[in-house]
């Protein structure tokens, strides 16, 4: 399975386990409900022409939808991304007086090519806002770090994107307890909440009293729902799945992937998938079988967004 990869990064993406994730999907007539769209790199990948894609990021949903809108383009992207490049590396402080500025640009305009610019030289790739909302990640101290293989490698991913946006895609922002409660018998919903205890960031935190509440919206909904979360490492357990998800279907998959800016948060850790419905999967780090439909969508979308983009939008 040949996975998309978002222009959007950010700590925790699941690029690696997006064909484990998609394996477990099972057939529904409705949509694909995801109500912590992250960085949606499990979206994009989910091969459904019907979807509601919700986070509480506003940032996040503004860019999509811009994308969706055809407002941001991969030639925009370039022609943005080669300006301001070129000021990053000619600025004062090795860089970091120019960051400094598009930094405070962006908390005052929230303009989101800026929040791509941030995304990608930002500290460790990670997100964080304060109270405020504003950006709160230090400069990656990468001064050339938009040289010209960097940029074509974002402009490809905005155009992949662009791709894979379907017409009835639905971008909103709203908190999970408004968006969990619209799904359907026919829809599937997936939640990638922040991991409890496991040094990931979200856009106001995440906490035991969140986790309840969507434990509690997931038990009474007539969707079929997976849940991503953190099973073990090697040297605790997550909680909850003992306090809450257990009722549940579970699977785990071992997993290595960067949790933290400190180099003892890197570590190995086993993830799970916990779901509401039958599969005839083994427990632990099952194969996965690739889906045709996936990449069958995706080429369909290719030829009609290449019909309407100009030549120079096409990488």
């Amino acid at each position: 399975m040949r996975v998309i990869v978002p222009p959007i990064k950010s700590q925790g993406i699941k690029t690696k386990l997006v064909p484990w994730i998609h394996a477990l999907v099972p057939a529904v007539r409705g949509r694909w409900i995801e109500p912590f769209l992250g960085t949606g790199v499990v979206a994009f990948n989910s091969g459904f022409r019907k979807a509601l894609l919700s986070d509480i990021n506003p940032h996040v949903i503004r860019f999509y939808q811009k994308v969706k809108e055809r407002e941001i383009t991969p030639s925009s992207v370039r022609r943005f991304l080669e300006t301001e490049g070129q000021q990053l590396r000619e600025a004062s402080e090795d860089g970091y007086a120019y960051f400094r500025l598009v930094k405070n640009r962006f908390n005052t305009s929230q303009n989101p090519l800026d929040f791509l610019f941030l995304s990608r030289t930002g500290f460790n790739g990670m997100m964080r806002f304060n109270r405020n909302g504003e950006w709160n990640i230090p400069f990656c101290q990468k001064p050339d770090r938009f040289n010209r293989s960097y940029i074509t490698k974002i402009v490809n991913q905005v155009h992949d994107v662009a791709c894979l946006i379907q017409p009835e895609w639905e971008f909103i922002v709203a908190p999970f307890e408004k968006v969990i409660p619209l799904a359907t018998k026919d829809d599937i919903i997936y939640c990638d909440p922040p991991y409890l205890g496991r040094y990931v960031d979200y856009f106001s935190g995440w906490t035991d009293e969140d986790e309840k509440r969507l434990f509690d919206l997931l038990c009474k909904t007539p969707a079929r729902f997976i849940l991503s979360t953190w099973h073990h490492n090697d040297f605790r357990e997550n909680l909850m799945i003992h306090k809450l998800w257990n009722k549940f279907n579970i699977v785990t998959r071992d997993h290595f992937y960067h949790s933290g800016g400190k180099i003892e948060n890197r570590r190995a850790i086993v993830e799970a998938l916990i779901f509401n419905f039958s599969a005839n999967i083994r427990i632990h780090n099952y194969g996965v079988e690739p889906k045709p439909e996936q990449l069958v969508l995706f080429e369909e979308r290719v030829e009609y967004i290449t019909q309407q983009l100009s030549r120079a939008d096409i990488v």
